[in-house]
């Protein structure tokens, strides 16, 4: 008996299951790009990168921390507190799943 071809929806429903729901929000994706890129960015360098209001950032970088994506180390620079925000390996690992299963799907 002939073996049939996998259905190309259900292929198709696997790989969008791969696309993260936590990096499809522009300013999540966009905080996660911007640490790959760079050891640690502060609270005020990405919201000058991104444009965004302190609520809306704040509460992105929140979901991204509890989610294991980022990291923050509070300090103090000149008695003002600064917060750095770095990318974890779960974070980069998620990333990088994120962008090949968007990949894999347009090379449908």
């Amino acid at each position: 008996m002939p073996v049939m071809p996998a259905d190309p929806d259900e292929s198709l429903r696997e790989e969008l299951e791969q696309v993260s729901s936590l990096l499809s929000h522009k300013i999540r994706l966009g905080i996660c790009v911007l640490l790959s890129r760079h050891t640690a960015l502060s609270f005020s360098r990405l919201k000058e990168l991104l444009e965004e209001t302190d609520g809306s950032l704040g509460a992105q970088l929140r979901k991204l921390e509890e989610e294991g994506f980022i990291s923050v180390n509070k300090e103090f620079v000149q008695r003002k507190p600064v917060s750095w925000y770095s990318l974890t390996e779960t974070g980069r690992k998620g990333l990088l799943r994120h962008f090949n299963a968007i990949s894999r799907l347009l090379h449908r």
